[in-house]
């Protein structure tokens, strides 16, 4: 199983999600964390099952939940660039994907 890193922003999407669900249905800010935990796993386990949207970078859905996790896979780790909702606009991940990110 590859190791995982998830970005900075990628965290601040995660944050950001959970609360809204969370404000909107008490219980199921949580709801969205096991199911993304779900996904992160199948990402570990086998990332290449997942498409190839762009240079490199692929997608993976949620269930239950219109949101992707982008993420960038390498021979070592995973590196999740961005988690965002399908209806957001579809390239805005990308100038994640290949960014240097300090930290």
């Amino acid at each position: 199983m590859l190791g995982m890193s998830i970005r900075r922003l990628a965290a601040a999407d995660i944050r950001t999600t959970r609360r809204w669900y969370e404000r909107e249905r008490p219980g199921s800010g949580d709801e969205f964390i096991q199911e993304l935990d779900r996904v992160f796993a199948r990402i570990r386990r086998l990332p290449l099952q997942f498409p190839e949207v762009r240079r490199g970078a692929r997608r993976a859905l949620l269930r239950g939940f219109p949101y992707a996790v982008f993420f960038v896979p390498g021979t070592a780790e995973v590196v999740v660039v961005a988690v965002l909702h399908q209806r957001r606009e579809p390239t805005s991940w990308e100038k994640r994907a290949h960014a240097k990110e300090a930290g």
